[in-house]
């Protein structure tokens, strides 16, 4: 028997993954919390011109790590992406519980596995758009019953479709616990998971540790609230590919708020070929650069579907 090709899932259909070119790993083109009024990503037209600058800069995918019920606009995206010729993938998945009316949760808690698969397998509501990754969320250096309930419905999902999870780390805190959760716990394969926001605590021992652990590091930014760990990150870098890492890491913009984008005069996604990538090829080397960019996106992302 010939085992199944491994693809990404876009909202346009599933592509090889050197088809994804210059990937961003982890952003959003709409996104609306009601953590964050006023900020809502809710503009298909700026969508579409923040796509379009990414895509000027050479970008040539992005993954929209929106879960369920915070503004995915799921029925814009392959739009967006055909009018622009950037790939998009989409996820399904659960935030923290505090991003959420407590009448959703409830009538999403006794079924999230099935809410996931069916999101990854069937499509997104009437939309037929099917999710590429399954999104969930940890807490400050802990995980609360919230997040092992999401995170066990993602384990459910990873292994009834092959799905990729990736991990919301609140200020970058608790990857080790997650590990132990989805991978220790629920026998999801590391390489299947994508750990996001490292950025934003760069404890150096704990992130060469879940690099050996076989899972993917996301470092994604620039943020307002966070810049006080940006600027380590090329040293971060440098450290985890000088360990070996280096086929670990992933990077994106994770643009969360309508004034980050950069039609709204933020650094929005194309800030990350504009003034990451030249910054971290001084650190690393181009080569590794464009690999980290290419290569590694593809096989994150890249799964054999089980349906």
């Amino acid at each position: 028997m010939v085992s199944p090709a491994a693809l990404v899932r876009t909202v346009l259909g599933d592509v090889l993954p050197e088809d994804l070119g210059v990937c961003d790993a982890h952003d959003h083109l709409f996104f609306a919390s009601p953590l964050l009024p006023g900020q809502e990503l809710c503009d298909a037209a700026a969508a579409r011109a923040e796509l379009a600058a990414f895509r000027a800069r050479g970008g040539g995918s992005v993954v929209q790590w929106t879960p369920y019920g915070l503004g995915r606009r799921v029925a814009d995206l392959p739009a967006v992406s055909r009018d622009t010729g950037v790939h998009v993938v989409a996820a399904t998945g659960l935030h923290q519980a505090a991003h959420y009316a407590p009448r959703l949760l409830e009538e999403v808690r006794g079924r999230l596995a099935d809410v996931f698969v069916s999101e990854l397998t069937t499509g997104i509501g009437p939309t037929g758009v099917r999710a590429g990754l399954v999104k969930v969320a940890g807490g400050f250096h802990a995980l609360d019953a919230h997040a092992r309930r999401t995170m066990a419905a993602a384990a459910e999902a990873h292994h009834a479709t092959g799905a990729p999870i990736a991990v919301h780390l609140e200020l970058g805190t608790g990857a080790l616990d997650v590990l132990d959760l989805l991978c220790g716990e629920a026998g999801v394969p590391p390489h299947r998971v994508i750990l996001g926001h490292l950025n934003r605590s760069p404890d150096l021992v704990v992130q060469r540790e879940a690099a050996a652990s076989g899972a993917y590091l996301a470092f994604d930014g620039p943020s307002r609230a966070h810049h006080g760990t940006d600027w380590r990150m090329p040293d971060a870098l440098r450290a985890l590919a000088d360990a070996g890492f280096g086929d670990r890491l992933l990077l994106g913009g994770d643009t969360t708020t309508a004034a980050a984008r950069s039609v709204d005069g933020g650094p929005g996604m194309p800030y990350l070929l504009r003034r990451v990538r030249p910054r971290l090829e001084l650190a690393l080397g181009k080569e590794l650069v464009d690999r980290i960019l290419t290569e590694n996106a593809g096989r994150a992302f890249a799964v054999p579907w089980r349906s």
